[in-house]
């Protein structure tokens, strides 16, 4: 499938669901619950999904990562360690993914998204400002760098809010501060794992250059208001998302036998 084979509204319609996704994923990470289900709605394959969904991620984290770079709130000479390890981390989660099934990480990773949603909502003061760091260094790069930029790589879901949670808990760093730094290395690890989905000729260009174009103007709006609204706005939407995203992976895996529970109710 190619925008070629693709019908204008159908473009049109992924256009603004990689918008929506891209504003949702600058803030509080979990815009792939939009995009992925919606490619795969679309008619592409699994593995075109998850490909072209790299595609139009790197657009939004980059656009975010620009923005959050030209108003000072990320220093790349500083960032440049975190990013190497997670591009390296990315890297290796994505060649191993190929060669094993996640379904293990499927089932845990709801309780981890959970416990996310939970620790904001439940430390209200948590990155309200900057605090001593705990890591930093090299440390810190294999942690909240490589660790979750291979965790990108291998699987993905909430990568954004890993991102920040680590900046948060092991830097210090205040909410908005992680946000903006979160991206970048977001931006790395989704770069990362495309060149390898390149490699193996699954992106589909066409309608993922049209989602790219969504993404970057979602997610220029969405660092916008991190900047300007800050912990008002990510507190909120990073409990909401975690429980939306700990949801549908929980319905994915277990839908069924609930379905079946209820029906025996």
């Amino acid at each position: 499938m190619d925008l070629f084979v693709v019908s204008p509204l159908l473009l049109g319609v992924l256009f603004l669901v990689a918008v929506l996704a891209a504003f949702i994923d600058s803030i509080a990470g979990g815009g792939g619950l939009l995009t992925v289900p919606s490619l795969l709605a679309a008619g592409l394959s699994p593995a075109q999904a998850l490909a072209t969904n790299k595609l139009q991620s790197v657009g939004g984290s980059f656009s975010a990562s620009l923005y959050f770079v030209r108003r000072g709130a990320v220093n790349l000479r500083e960032q440049r360690l975190n990013i190497a390890m997670t591009f390296i981390g990315a890297v290796c989660g994505t060649v191993l993914i190929q060669h094993i099934q996640a379904d293990v990480l499927r089932q845990i990773l709801p309780l981890l998204l959970i416990s996310i949603g939970l620790w904001f909502l439940l430390m209200p003061r948590l990155g309200e400002s900057d605090r001593e760091h705990r890591l930093q260094g090299i440390a810190f790069a294999l942690v909240g760098g490589g660790c979750v930029g291979f965790y990108d790589g291998f699987f993905g879901p909430g990568a954004g809010s890993f991102y920040a949670l680590a900046f948060v808990t092991l830097c210090g760093f205040n909410l908005a501060k992680a946000t903006a730094h979160a991206k970048v290395l977001n931006f790395t690890s989704n770069f990362g794992s495309l060149l390898f989905f390149m490699f193996g000729g699954k992106v589909v260009w066409g309608t993922g250059v049209i989602m790219l174009i969504g993404a970057f103007v979602g997610a220029r709006i969405g660092a916008r208001l991190v900047l300007s609204r800050g912990q008002k706005l990510i507190r909120p939407m990073v409990v909401i998302v975690s429980a939306v995203m700990s949801a549908k992976l929980l319905w994915d895996s277990h839908g069924s036998a609930l379905l079946a529970w209820i029906a025996t109710l």
